[in-house]
């Protein structure tokens, strides 16, 4: 596992108010699903992003990264490593702070294009557990 420590994910909350969810889903069975939905309950703005497009959690669903026009601060990436090179070059021109790739998501790739683009990088971790670890909030299974 690639991780911050714990000072620097604790700031990475606090600094946080939209999170873009590449990936995120419509059914509540999926993780895609529970952790925005739980991000959301703990405060967070959930910026749903998948190809379905439609609405979630309340929110208008962007179909990619490069629709979306307003300030995000964490790409939250439930999608598999070989598509996460991808979302972390939108992840860059969107201009988002982090790149966060969920439990068993690793790419050295999208490290790279993330970290030269200026990105604070967390992989193989979950957000809402994480949030939840931290003391930050119940976690999304609390």
């Amino acid at each position: 596992m690639d991780s911050p420590p714990d000072d620097v994910l604790r700031q990475i909350y606090a600094d946080t108010k939209t999170i873009a969810v590449v990936g995120a889903s419509g059914d509540d069975s999926k993780p895609g699903h529970t952790i925005p939905r739980y991000l959301q309950s703990q405060g967070f703005r959930i910026i749903p992003v998948s190809p379905k497009g439609g609405e979630l959690l309340g929110e208008r669903v962007y179909m990619s990264l490069k629709e979306i026009e307003e300030p995000v601060d964490v790409v939250d990436v439930f999608r598999p490593s070989d598509e996460t090179p991808g979302i972390a070059r939108d992840a860059v021109d969107l201009g988002a702070k982090v790149l966060w790739l969920q439990s068993g998501i690793e790419s050295d790739e999208a490290k790279a294009i993330a970290t030269d683009g200026g990105l604070v990088v967390v992989m193989d971790r979950c957000m809402g557990a994480t949030h939840g670890q931290l003391g930050l909030g119940p976690g999304p299974h609390g």
